[in-house]
């Protein structure tokens, strides 16, 4: 299913993002992804031109906290690439402080959630004529329990260990609404949960997560084991026709109640798109 196929992805450079894009290249697809440090894209690129070599496998180097940064590479790989077929959004961060990127958003709202729409956005002419085409998000059961602030989005009143969860509720109701806005296009947009991964997820939070991460760890799942149903949503015909859901191990699950609130996903699209510019006209 993968031969011949373009998979831009973010968040590849480890964890479930770096296994998945290992797995599609393995299965036939060349990789595009986007990466922060230098080093570690260096390293991942690597490992791709041994998994599946003479591909043309590419890099772009971005800070996805940053919308102009999103953007611009966005516009990079959409004018670079023929064709894009699936577009995988995972990076991600989880901090225990509030902090403020150099555009003034809060960070966790800023690489968790604006990444996705920004370079979603750019993107998303190529994937609708390269159609059919899908959208993975990672998303997270931490959603479960929280609700969006649409007068506090960015945590700027009262910043806790929530601001996570709400991010990945986030992601949920993006995905709900980009599957709306796309449906008769022939790409599909579908968000999961991977688990609780053994990852690097975390690891730069500081405070009291921080210090409990390498603990927690200890009895996390592997980043092989958290990649399967990313893989399976990038790759498998089984839910080639599927659009708009929340999967937790390869199946259909229902979100809570604000994951599935149509007008919240309306309200948050809109507050997207006031920071990040209007949408591509369809």
């Amino acid at each position: 299913m993968m031969q011949g196929k373009t998979v831009v992805a973010t968040g590849a450079t480890s964890g479930i993002g770096e296994v998945a894009v290992l797995e599609l290249a393995r299965m036939g697809a060349r990789i595009v992804f986007v990466a922060r440090d230098e080093r570690r894209a260096e390293a991942t690129m690597k490992k791709l031109e041994t998994q599946a070599p003479g591909r043309g496998h590419r890099v772009h180097l971005a800070d996805l906290s940053l919308m102009a940064e999103t953007r611009r590479v966005g516009q990079a790989i959409a004018q670079q690439e023929p064709r894009v077929d699936v577009l995988i959004n995972n990076a991600g961060a989880m901090f225990a402080d509030r902090r403020v990127t150099a555009e003034g958003l809060e960070m966790t709202f800023a690489l968790n959630h604006m990444a996705y729409f920004t370079l979603t956005a750019a993107l998303c002419d190529k994937l609708v004529a390269s159609a059919p085409a899908r959208i993975v998000s990672t998303a997270s059961t931490a959603h479960r329990g929280m609700r969006l602030d649409f007068s506090d989005l960015q945590g700027m009143r009262r910043y806790n260990g929530q601001a996570y969860g709400r991010s990945k509720l986030a992601n949920i109701l993006f995905t709900r609404e980009l599957a709306r806005r796309l449906a008769g296009t022939a790409v599909a947009a579908n968000c999961f949960h991977p688990g609780f991964v053994a990852t690097r997820l975390g690891d730069a939070s500081g405070g009291w997560t921080g210090r409990l991460f390498p603990f927690a760890k200890m009895f996390a799942i592997t980043p092989e084991r958290g990649a399967d149903t990313l893989v399976y949503l990038a790759s498998s015909p089984e839910v080639a026709n599927v659009t708009g859901a929340y999967f937790v191990k390869r199946k259909v699950t229902e979100p809570s109640s604000a994951a599935r609130d149509d007008s919240a996903a309306k309200r948050l699209w809109e507050a997207s798109e006031a920071l990040a510019g209007p949408w591509p006209a369809r």
